[in-house]
């Protein structure tokens, strides 16, 4: 008991204590934002001055004006400084920061502020990340990737990202405090590509056994992160712990309160903790006074006790008894703590979380102490049947995402419109701010810089209007036919329904005559005849854009998606021949499906956003050993496949449309799938799908676990000329498919 007396004193001392005196904070910041500067404008970066100013009562601001031949960036700390840099950049330079292009390209003369620019957030919080991103995409990140991400959410003014990286060394130094060795920690500790899940209280184990280099390297690149991200004056949200332990809890602590739970999906039992046991606000200060000598803290912890899990019973006694519990063990080490817990489970287990449920999880809790996160609210707000979370002060999210599939897809009017019209609603309680909880980022740019106009305006924004603009940014000129391309796109794809995510394709599912596959969503909410019209636009004005990255970017992710929505009509058309037992048809149809894989996989070899090589290569590079690689490649390869063993019931979940993918994992698996039902038609007998289907997993388990990088990790080729070659070589299939 003196042990963790003393734990829980230090602990409560290096909370009160993180952080810089105003002195040394405003000058990390200074710093902060003169090195952005210079990594986004380069050589032009001596014709801007920085200055800092007070908040407007209480709120972040910034300024900009021109004075004495420089532009003058005015904010009340990095982050508002970073977004006055953005919004000259973005609206008088007509430049476009963005994941396909972080560097600004100015003239030599630059455009003057006539009269001085002043926005201030209506937005207390403006949150970013969702536990899965760290895995979807952020996975395989290195530093110089991460100070990017890190500039770009300055620039858009983020200041409370979540911040797990480095998780699993604070895990394995609380447990070695407790007793346990590595080789105990093994059976707990997932690969790289699943610590979410780990995270979370979902799985253990999967992926692994987690080699000590990685968690060495990601504790260092920890701090490098939260020292970037706090030098900008960014809150950082840290975990705080929730119950989950290692298999081997029980051996340690025999008369520990521990209850086994099931994730589902295929997935072994977890342990947790039962929050009404003496150790649980015990190991629940150990965590956080080891995570804070090692990280510091800004005293916001995420915490989700019931993710994707439906607790043992709705009592709300119980459940009040439960958070009380779990704020206690971050209280009782820092007093400030406020507890940020992800709102999904509102959401996902909505027929359990009733408004006596929720309230009573909630009652523990002071309200200043505690922030949920709506994390839904462009589909499904859960705020507005839920009374605004009852008092608690509350963050309206865009998720959008899921998996990180690749799928042009948004509710642009949503986005638009509805954060102003929640900030003004009466009936939206506490609501404190704005955020972005994608599963996986670095797509459809444009939605993201949309629902991040928000953040310095508190009323709706004119998407026609704000298309155009940001067309002009994107591409570097002002052009008629690329405004229509994106009217067409708005009214399209960025028309989305309330779908978890965007549709996908029938290519990347597991081979089926079904107009859908298992977990791989194809219907679509427009018109695809309507998208064809917009590509043909991007298509036309194309060679006057070829030295625009993003607009190369875009032109091929319309084209992808306007031939991954041909695949479907085109696999029903194979369907129908099957049926009619028209071998010359079904040759004809199986033959252009294959060939239309072919053709998606070259046209996305030209950007390295889609290269499935660049995911695998990424993974290895982690690795100091064969043994490590071969861990890392094997978590890169089965996450956007099998998410699993061969049995998974998550496959295809995070699917990836992406070059080398197509090519060596869908294209192999129809092949096959041609081929069986070729014999069985010829044969004249009906196709045991089943038998099939059985056999297709144990090839898809080879192929996860064949740990040979053969894909490439650089492009290849030119975009336009590869689209050029798509668009002339289906332009007209595209539109006939869909009439005949």
């Amino acid at each position: 008991m003196n042990t963790f007396k003393s734990i829980l004193y230090t602990g409560v001392c290096l909370a009160l204590l993180a952080g810089c005196t105003p002195e040394k904070k405003e000058q990390k910041e200074d710093d902060a934002a003169t090195a952005l500067v210079k990594r986004i404008v380069n050589d032009k970066a001596d014709a801007f001055t920085i200055e800092y100013i007070q908040q407007d009562n209480g709120k972040d601001v910034f300024e900009l004006e021109s004075k004495d031949d420089k532009i003058v960036l005015r904010g009340n700390n990095g982050i508002s400084v970073a977004s006055a840099l953005n919004y000259y950049l973005k609206y008088y330079c007509h430049q476009d920061i963005s994941w396909n292009n972080m560097q600004a390209h100015l003239t030599e003369t630059l455009p003057v502020v006539e009269s001085k620019i002043r926005k201030t957030s209506p937005y207390k919080y403006r949150y970013y990340l969702n536990y899965c991103t760290f895995n979807y995409t952020m996975a395989w990140w290195d530093w110089e990737r991460w100070q990017q991400e890190i500039d770009w959410m300055a620039l858009n003014g983020i200041n409370m990202p979540l911040a797990l990286t480095g998780e699993e060394a604070i895990w394995r130094d609380v447990y070695h405090t407790l007793g346990f060795t590595d080789k105990a920690l093994d059976a707990f500790f997932s690969g790289p590509a699943y610590f979410s899940w780990l995270w979370m209280g979902n799985i253990d184990g999967w992926g692994g056994p987690l080699p000590q280099h990685w968690m060495d390297t990601h504790k260092d690149l920890q701090k490098k992160i939260l020292a970037q991200e706090r030098s900008f004056g960014m809150t950082t949200v840290l975990p705080a712990f929730t119950g989950h332990v290692p298999p081997s809890f029980i051996e340690k602590f025999p008369n520990a309160k521990v209850k086994k739970t099931n994730w589902g999906a295929g997935f072994n039992d977890v342990y947790i903790l039962d929050a009404e046991d003496s150790l649980f606000e015990k190991i629940g200060a150990l965590f956080l006074e080891t995570q804070t000598k090692e990280y510091g803290t800004d005293h916001f912890y995420s915490a989700d006790t019931f993710n994707e899990n439906v607790p043992p019973t709705n009592d709300s006694t119980f459940l009040s008894k439960i958070s009380g519990k779990v704020f206690r063990s971050m209280a009782n080490t820092d007093p400030k703590a406020v507890w940020v817990m992800q709102g999904w489970m509102f959401h996902y287990n909505s027929d359990f979380w009733k408004p006596v449920q929720m309230q009573a999880l909630f009652a523990a809790v002071p309200d200043d102490h505690m922030i949920v996160l709506d994390l839904y609210s462009e589909s499904h707000p859960v705020w507005k049947t839920n009374d605004a979370y009852y008092g608690k002060p509350w963050i309206w999210n865009m998720l959008q995402n899921f998996g990180g599939n690749v799928s042009m897809f948004g509710r642009m009017s949503n986005v638009a419109e509805d954060p102003s019209a929640a900030l003004h609603d009466p009936k939206s309680g506490k609501l404190t701010g704005i955020g972005l909880t994608p599963e996986g980022n670095e797509q459809n740019p444009a939605l993201f810089e949309l629902m991040l106009e928000n953040v310095w305006q508190d009323t709706p924004i004119n998407v026609d209007v704000w298309l155009k603009g940001y067309a002009h940014r994107r591409y570097g000129a002002d052009n008629p036919s690329v405004v229509k391309a994106w009217d067409y796109l708005k009214n399209t794809v960025y028309n989305g329904g309330l779908g978890e995510g965007g549709p996908e394709s029938i290519i990347v599912a597991r081979p089926t005559f079904d107009v859908k596959g298992h977990r791989v969503l194809t219907k679509l909410d427009y018109d695809s005849r309507e998208l064809v019209k917009g590509w043909e636009l991007f298509i036309h004005v194309a060679d006057s854009f070829s030295n625009s990255r993003a607009f190369q970017y875009d032109l091929i992710d319309v084209t992808r998606q306007v031939l991954a929505n041909y695949a479907s009509p085109l696999q029903q058309k194979i369907a129908l021949a099957y049926q009619k037992k028209d071998k010359v048809a079904f040759q004809k149809y199986s033959i252009e499906f294959l060939e239309l894989i072919d053709d998606m996989d070259a046209l996305l070899a030209t950007r390295q956003e889609f290269l499935f090589g660049k995911w695998v290569t990424d993974a290895q590079r982690w690795g100091i050993t064969l043994e490590e690689k071969n861990i890392y490649e094997f978590n890169a390869r089965d996450q956007v496949t099998l998410w699993g063993d061969k049995n998974s019931e998550l496959h295809e979940y995070s699917n990836r449309q992406w070059s080398g993918l197509l090519k060596g994992f869908y294209k192999p698996r129809w092949e096959q799938f041609f081929e069986y039902t070729s014999q069985s038609m010829k044969q004249g007998k009906k196709a045991d799908l089943v038998a099939f289907e059985e056999r297709i997993k144990e090839w898809e388990w080879k192929w996860v676990n064949t740990l040979n990088n053969e894909y490439q990790s650089e492009p290849v080729g030119n975009s336009i000329d590869a689209a050029k070659g798509i668009y002339e070589k289906y332009k007209d299939k595209v539109v006939k498919i869909y009439v005949e």
